[in-house]
C-alpha cells in the first residue's frame, strides 16, 4: 500500500476570542492517497476553509493555535518555521482560492505573476520562467495565450482568472492541490469548465485534490472521498458513492437532499419549495406546496418591449467614443399577475442590466416599459419614485445593500417613511410585523447587519422590499451566494410570500437547477439578447437554442456513479457585447415551437 501524500491527526483549530481560545476545527483526521481527490463538504462556518488553511500554515500566529499533527510526505507541517513552510507553499503543496480577482495581483500581468513562482521556487532564469509560465497558460487552455501574456487580471473574465490561477498553482508541479470553493463564484458553464480542467490536469499530472466545496452536485463529480462536516467535527466520511447511496448522517441526508435535480420538475406545473434542513434535527424538513396565487386579472403586470441599453466606451485624451457595449438588445417579455419569469444567461449577458433599467437605474436608449400599463421611461424623476414603489429590487450581495450603521428595523422602516406612507412610529411597528413575515423575530429590529447571517440578510432586505407592497420584485442573483440550505430556505420564503400575497418575480439567475424549481417562465439570454423564451416545461423539456443546450448541460449532476463520464464542455470565453460605435445590429427573427415557447432563428 502506497504512503498517503497528506496525513492528518486531530487537528484542533482555534481562534482567541476575548481572551479565551475558541476551537473553530475540532479534532478532524484524514488522509488523502496519490492521485485521489478528497472532498470536505460543509455549509459556511464549518471549518473546512480553516481547514485548509491550517493544512497551509496560513492561519494568523498572533490569535490562532494549531494542535495535532499535518504530515506531508512523511514530514510533519505543524510548527516548521516560516522560513521552511514558505518553500513548502506554491510547491509542494498549492492553493486556488474562492475569487480570483482578489488572489491575483492588479498592478502585474498574468504572465510575470506565473514566472515569479517559478523563479522563487525552481531557481531558473527569468527567460525559462516565462516559457514556461506562457506553455502552462496553454495547458490551462487559455485562447490566445501568447497575445494575453501581457496583459493584466481585469481583461480577462471570470472563468479565465480562474485559469491562470490554476496555472499558478500547477507552476512548481505540486503533490498536493487544495482547491478552496474555486467554482462557488463562477457561472455554471464556467464552473463545468473549471471542473474538467482540474479533473484532467489531475490525470496527467498525478496530483491529489483537496477540493473544498459546499455543492453536494460538485462533490459527486470530483471526488473519490468525501469528508461531511458541521460545526468544526466531521459527521461523515467515507466514498463518495457510497456518501451518496446510503447517507448515514442526519446532517449530510439534508445537505444532499437541498440540491436540486434537474429535471425533477417535469410533472409539476407550479413551482415547488425546496426540502430544507431542520435546524433543531438536522433532518430535510418537506414544506408543503404553496396555494395558487391570488387571481388578479389576466392582463401582464410587466410590460417590455424592444428595450435597449448600451453603455459607450471612451478613450483618448478627448474622450473620443471608441465602442459601445451592447449590454441589452431590443428584449421583449412580459410578466402575469402572481408568476415568476426567469431570466438566465451567463456572466456579461445582460441579465442584470435588464433589472437596473426597468428600475432606471441605469438609463435604456430605446424601449417600452410598462408597469400595469403605465410607461416607466416616460417618467419625471416624482413620478419615477411613485411608480418604484410598486416595483422593488432584491441585490445578490446582502451586505453591501444594507446600510452597516444602520439596525434591521430602520432599513426595513425607511422606504415607507421616505414615501409618505407611514410615520415613523408606524414604520418601525410595521418593521416587526415584516420581520415576523420573512421568518425572523421582531425582536431583532434593533440588529445591525453584521449581527446576522447570510440569509437572515437576504431576508431583511425582502423585508424591506415588501414594505412599500409592491406588484413586482426583481431578484438579481438573489440566491446565488447562499448555501445549499438558506438558499432552499430563501426561495422557499419567495415562493410562500408569492402565493399569499400575488406577487410576480422577475427572478435573475445564472443557477438552472434553481430556476427550474422557482418559475413558470423562463427567457434564456446570451449577448444581449433573448434567445429563446417559454414557459418552464416547454423550455427545459424541449430547449432548441444550441445555447440552452449547453446551460443545461454544464449542470452539475448529483449522481457520483457518473463521475468517469467526461461531458463535452465548450471552453470558449463567452463573446464580447463590445461593438463599434457605427455597429448595427441586425434584425432578429423567431420561430414558434409552441404556442408559449419560441427562439431566435
Amino acid at each position: 500500500m502506497t504512503d498517503p501524500v497528506l496525513s492528518v491527526s486531530d487537528l484542533c483549530t482555534s481562534f482567541k476570542v476575548n481572551g479565551a481560545w475558541n476551537p473553530v476545527v475540532k479534532g478532524i483526521s484524514f488522509e488523502i492517497a496519490p492521485r485521489e481527490t478528497l472532498a470536505i463538504v460543509g455549509e459556511s462556518g464549518s471549518g473546512k476553509s480553516v481547514t485548509a488553511f491550517s493544512i497551509m500554515q496560513l492561519m494568523p500566529p498572533h490569535n490562532s493555535r494549531i494542535e495535532g499533527s499535518i504530515r506531508l510526505r512523511g514530514r510533519e507541517l505543524v510548527g516548521l518555521p516560516e522560513v521552511e513552510i514558505s518553500k513548502v507553499r506554491g510547491n509542494e503543496i498549492a492553493m486556488i482560492f474562492q475569487e480570483p480577482m482578489t488572489s491575483l495581483n492588479p498592478v502585474l500581468t498574468i504572465g510575470s505573476q506565473i514566472a515569479e513562482a517559478l523563479i522563487l521556487h525552481r531557481d531558473i532564469s527569468r527567460r525559462e520562467a516565462e516559457a514556461e509560465a506562457l506553455r502552462l497558460l496553454e495547458k490551462v487552455r487559455i485562447p490566445a495565450a501568447r497575445q494575453r501574456f501581457d496583459e493584466y487580471p481585469h481583461r480577462f473574465s471570470g472563468g479565465m482568472r480562474q485559469r491562470v490561477m490554476i496555472a499558478m498553482a500547477l507552476a512548481c508541479k505540486p503533490k498536493l492541490l487544495i482547491a478552496d470553493e474555486p467554482t462557488t463564484a463562477l457561472d455554471v458553464t464556467i464552473q463545468a469548465q473549471t471542473l474538467e480542467l482540474i479533473k484532467a490536469l489531475q490525470e496527467e499530472e498525478g496530483m491529489s485534490v483537496l477540493f473544498i466545496t459546499h455543492d453536494m452536485g460538485v462533490v459527486a463529480e470530483i471526488a473519490d472521498r468525501t469528508i461531511v462536516m458541521n460545526h468544526g467535527v466531521a459527521v461523515e466520511t467515507g466514498p463518495t458513492t457510497q456518501i451518496f447511496s446510503a447517507p448515514a448522517h442526519p446532517y449530510t441526508r439534508a445537505l444532499i437532499s437541498a440540491v436540486p435535480a434537474l429535471g425533477s420538475m417535469t410533472s409539476h406545473p407550479r413551482p415547488k419549495p425546496f426540502p430544507v434542513i431542520d435546524p433543531e434535527t438536522g433532518l430535510p424538513n418537506k414544506d408543503p406546496e404553496p396555494s395558487p396565487p391570488i387571481e388578479v386579472g389576466p392582463k401582464p403586470v410587466l410590460e417590455v418591449s424592444g428595450l435597449t441599453t448600451r453603455f459607450n466606451i471612451r478613450s483618448g485624451m478627448f474622450g473620443r467614443m471608441s465602442g459601445r457595449v451592447h449590454a441589452v438588445e431590443n428584449v421583449s417579455f412580459s410578466v402575469a399577475p402572481g408568476q415568476t419569469l426567469a431570466i438566465v444567461g451567463e456572466s456579461g449577458c445582460g441579465k442584470s442590466t435588464i433589472g437596473r433599467s426597468l428600475m432606471r437605474l441605469v438609463e435604456p436608449d430605446a424601449g417600452s416599459v410598462k408597469l400595469e400599463g403605465v410607461e416607466i421611461l416616460d417618467l419625471a424623476s416624482r413620478a419615477l419614485r411613485e411608480q418604484r414603489k410598486r416595483m422593488q429590487m432584491i441585490f445578490q450581495d446582502p451586505f453591501a445593500s444594507l446600510d452597516p450603521r444602520m439596525n434591521a428595523g430602520a432599513a426595513i422602516a425607511e422606504p415607507m417613511i421616505v414615501n409618505g406612507l407611514a410615520t415613523r412610529r408606524q414604520a418601525l411597528d410595521k418593521a416587526g410585523e415584516l420581520l415576523e413575515a420573512v421568518g425572523l423575530n421582531a425582536d431583532m429590529a434593533s440588529r445591525l447587519p453584521h449581527q446576522f447571517s447570510g440569509g437572515q440578510r437576504q431576508r431583511i432586505c425582502i423585508a424591506r422590499a415588501l414594505a412599500v407592497d409592491p406588484k413586482l420584485i426583481i431578484a438579481d442573483e438573489s440566491v446565488s451566494a447562499l448555501d445549499v440550505s438558506v438558499k432552499a430556505q430563501v426561495v422557499n420564503l419567495m415562493l410562500e410570500l408569492q402565493a399569499k400575497l400575488g406577487l410576480s418575480y422577475l427572478f435573475i439567475s445564472h443557477d438552472m437547477a434553481v430556476v427550474e424549481r422557482v418559475s413558470h417562465r423562463v427567457a434564456v439570454m446570451h449577448l444581449g439578447e433573448i434567445v429563446e423564451i417559454g414557459s418552464r416545461q416547454a423550455l427545459f423539456n424541449n430547449p432548441q437554442h444550441a445555447y440552452t443546450k449547453k446551460l443545461l448541460a454544464a449542470v452539475p449532476v448529483a449522481d457520483p456513479a457518473r463521475r468517469g463520464e467526461r461531458r463535452i464542455v465548450d471552453s470558449e470565453e463567452l463573446k464580447s457585447p463590445i461593438r463599434q460605435p457605427n455597429y448595427v445590429p441586425p434584425v432578429r427573427e423567431y420561430r414558434q415551437v409552441s404556442s408559449d415557447h419560441s427562439v431566435m432563428i
